[in-house]
């Protein structure tokens, strides 16, 4: 009789394939529910089962033979995972963590319901702006946000406050109006929580994205910030976690404001791009961590092993299909650089096609190599 925990992932995109990687087979098995059969996860995992992460019985099916249910991605069918709940299904988070996530303005809402500093904002449906108080937004710029469907940078767009003003925004139907906070640090904590409540946060990380796809492209940590700072980070982080009352693994990206003041921007429940440095720079990486909680393990050791630096993979503008790394032989060579490219068969612009991690013994050192990877390492036709 097989003992072995089984584990659901709902999603095979690349971090189901990485938390696979990092999985204990020793005493855990693995099903991924993905839509296409060549997902990053497949090679991985014991078991694949083609459906749509929306589809309630696929859902259902992989309940059937999962003891834990988990994700990779949040768009997809919370009121199964509800339901599968009711029945006793266990599932990490909790399917009532992922139901708010999925509403921009629900989880804002959230964050005030329970005193979480957040930027100001308002939520409203797209043609109704007239309505709106705009004094709350005093800058010339206002982000907007999409409520639901939104990832990857998508879904989100700054706009010239008096353009919103004559109801000329880029989306439609109920939105979220934010306050933009000038020359901001953003900043990401991944806290982790096991399955009896304890909980554990990793060290700091600064994010920089990119101004046209505003998709992370280059992060390190530590974060370049004072002791008091990165406490209160790890304070404000653990503490809106802690409201969730969950296990799992949680990414929350925050702003530093020029003022010294720590917001909350939004939350990942889920394993996060701005922790991937973790695999080569911390003792346990987030997606180790994610499977300790699953089985239902004691938390790993989160210190950083040395200053780590990731930078994101994309697909070029000039790319369109089949693609290759150029002179991965020679980066694969280096012992301080780790590529993960995770096996996509296409590449498109702005397309995840890897990441990059690079460790450094000190902090000058590693901005100096990270450069220059970020400036010679390319994506090209195959």
């Amino acid at each position: 009789m097989d003992s072995k925990i089984k584990v659901g992932i709902i999603g095979g995109g690349q971090l189901g394939m990485m938390m696979l990687q990092e999985a204990n087979f020793d005493i855990a098995s693995y099903t991924v529910l993905e839509s296409s059969a060549d997902c990053p996860a497949s090679p991985y995992c014991q078991k694949l089962i083609i459906g749509s992460l929306n589809d309630a019985s696929a859902i259902e099916q992989l309940a059937e033979v999962s003891d834990v249910l988990t994700w990779e991605i949040e768009h997809i069918n919370v009121d199964a995972l509800i339901q599968l709940e009711a029945q006793g299904k266990k599932i990490i988070p909790k399917p009532s963590v992922l139901k708010m996530i999925q509403d921009k303005g629900a989880q804002k809402l959230f964050f005030q319901a329970n005193n979480i500093p957040t930027a100001p904002f308002e939520l409203v449906d797209s043609t109704m702006l007239a309505a709106v108080d705009f004094s709350k937004f005093p800058q010339n710029k206002i982000v907007v946000k999409t409520r639901t469907g939104g990832y990857d940078g998508k879904g989100v767009s700054i706009c010239n406050k008096a353009d919103v003003q004559n109801g000329k925004i880029p989306f439609e139907g109920s939105v979220l109006l934010e306050q933009f906070v000038e020359d901001v640090l953003e900043l990401a904590v991944i806290v982790a929580v096991d399955q009896h409540g304890n909980k554990s946060s990793f060290p700091s990380i600064e994010m920089y994205f990119n101004s046209q796809s505003n998709l992370v492209e280059f992060l390190y940590s530590p974060a370049q910030i004072s002791a008091e700072v990165e406490a209160k980070a790890r304070e404000i982080a653990e503490s809106v976690i802690h409201a969730f009352q969950s296990p799992g693994l949680f990414a929350v990206e925050l702003f530093l404001t020029q003022t010294g003041e720590i917001l909350v921007n939004e939350i990942a429940p889920r394993p996060h791009n701005s922790g991937h440095h973790t695999i080569e720079g911390c003792v346990t990486s987030q997606f180790a961590q994610l499977n300790r909680i699953l089985l239902g393990q004691e938390l790993g050791d989160t210190t950083l092993k040395q200053p780590s630096a990731m930078l994101n993979i994309v697909g070029p503008d000039s790319v369109m299909g089949a693609y290759k790394l150029e002179n991965e032989y020679m980066w694969n060579q280096q012992t301080d650089v780790f590529i993960h490219m995770y096996g996509k068969t296409e590449s498109r612009p702005n397309r995840k096609l890897g990441h990059v991690t690079v460790i450094a013994e000190n902090f000058e050192k590693l901005i100096e190599r990270a450069e220059f990877v970020k400036e010679n390492m390319t994506i090209i036709p195959s």
